[in-house]
């Protein structure tokens, strides 16, 4: 990896086929994405908007954790009806509101600074350097902070009722477009 030069190494991961369960970019954080791998010395690993999820409750991943997944916002129709799913779940399943998450490669450490530094500026706190050091890519995670997470399933049993329903709809919508607000954000200032 030492003796790949930055330009090649962009090339090649951005010519790939996306690995992603949805097969691209999030429509919220596409044209983040865009303008990133258009800066000569950054481009994007993965990214997500942000979503819902009902999850089995596991401690090792399997093909059929997700139980329900959005990366819109919800209705409380909607995740009534997943969690008639989830009640046959024997793990328990937990609810997550998951904020925008995004990795991006960079060429010096210079350049992780001034994203790092950027995206900070435009409200993602929970950013930082995730690889660094002789032979490796210098990698950010850059995350913001609209987390939401409780068990919800316990039992074969949904542990809250239909108001409590109600207002975990309401607020994790208002956490996404929060976290959609901050992918605004860090568009406008690169």
């Amino acid at each position: 990896m030492v003796n790949v030069p930055f330009s090649r190494r962009k090339q090649d991961c951005l010519s790939k086929a996306d690995k992603s369960s949805i097969g691209g970019w999030d429509k919220p954080i596409e044209k983040l994405c865009n303008k990133i791998n258009s800066l000569e010395n950054y481009y994007t690993l993965s990214s997500c908007s942000g979503r819902s999820v009902l999850i089995k409750n596991v401690v090792e991943k399997t093909h059929d954790l997700f139980v329900f997944r959005s990366h819109a916002k919800i209705s409380f129709g909607e995740l009534k009806k997943a969690l008639e799913l989830a009640v046959k779940c024997k793990e328990g399943v937990m609810f997550k509101l998951e904020p925008v998450i995004l990795h991006v490669c960079c060429a010096k450490l210079e350049d992780a600074e001034k994203m790092l530094n950027k995206a900070r500026e435009a409200g993602w706190k929970n950013s930082g350097i995730m690889t660094l050091g002789e032979g490796k890519r210098i990698v950010l995670e850059l995350r913001s902070t609209e987390n939401l997470a409780l068990p919800i399933v316990e039992n074969n049993k949904v542990l809250v009722d239909d108001n409590f329903l109600k207002i975990l709809v309401r607020e994790s919508n208002i956490r996404l477009l929060k976290t959609w607000e901050k992918i605004n954000r860090l568009e406008k200032v690169l």
